[in-house]
């Protein structure tokens, strides 16, 4: 596979706070990759590094070849960068399905795909985005990620706060997307149990540092390994 996506030695932050520090990945066309790490280690940023909300101080970030240094987060999103937020940024006063066409580009994610893979948006069509439960707006706010039909999705925390049904119905369609290899995604997750087995590769961050990188099958066969980077052994 060709190489997507590029960080080399990447510093960024907020203002003059610093958060990452050195940060080296990569991801390749129709990769894997569960970015973890305990609360406050810099997993958010990252993703917000990428999508040009955070401020990058030091090192490059290529995507499909381009470097995203001076690139506006519209014009990431253009690129081929999907992002899903933790806080969903769902359009309040939209209805779910002007908030899927508004931003739709030509691809494979259209309405008709979108809605059969979550048929409760279906239902849900036109209530507005405030109308919504928490599991209603996290799958519209997938949805509205994929109608950019991206090359790379980002999906920030998207089980929190999700009902246990509803969390495995997101767990089941990231699987598929995996399996089908069209797009890559980078999944940052707490639950590192729950995740390592949809994805190829694996990041944990420590204060803001690369602690472990691997392929996710070593890390979640190796307990030890899992709780000595996480606590999360038994999770």
């Amino acid at each position: 596979m060709a190489e997507l996506l590029r960080m080399q030695d990447v510093w960024s932050g907020y203002g003059e706070a610093v958060v990452l520090e050195g940060i080296s990945l990569s991801v390749e066309e129709g990769d894997s990759l569960a970015l973890l790490g305990r609360n406050g280690m810099g997993k958010t940023t990252l993703i917000s590094t990428l999508m040009g909300a955070a401020r990058q101080t030091r090192g490059t970030i290529r995507f499909a070849g381009q470097d995203l240094a001076h690139v506006p987060s519209h014009r990431r999103a253009h690129a081929g960068l999907g992002w899903v937020p933790q806080e969903r940024d769902i359009f309040a006063s939209l209805s779910v399905e002007e908030n899927l066409s508004v931003v739709a580009r030509p691809g494979p994610w259209d309405l008709e795909r979108v809605y059969a893979t979550f048929p409760r948006l279906l239902e849900r069509r036109a209530n507005m985005g405030n109308q919504l439960s928490g599991g209603e707006q996290q799958m519209l706010a997938m949805g509205r990620a994929l109608m950019l039909n991206p090359r790379l999705l980002l999906l920030d925390e998207p089980l929190e706060g999700l009902a246990p049904l509803i969390a495995q119905d997101l767990i089941r369609v990231v699987g598929e997307m995996v399996k089908e290899g069209r797009t890559a995604v980078i999944l940052v997750e707490q639950h590192a149990r729950q995740i390592l087995p949809l994805t190829r590769q694996a990041v944990v961050l420590e204060r803001g540092r690369v602690a472990w990188q691997g392929a996710s099958k070593t890390l979640s066969s190796e307990p030890g390994l899992l709780d000595r980077l996480l606590g999360v052994a038994a999770r």
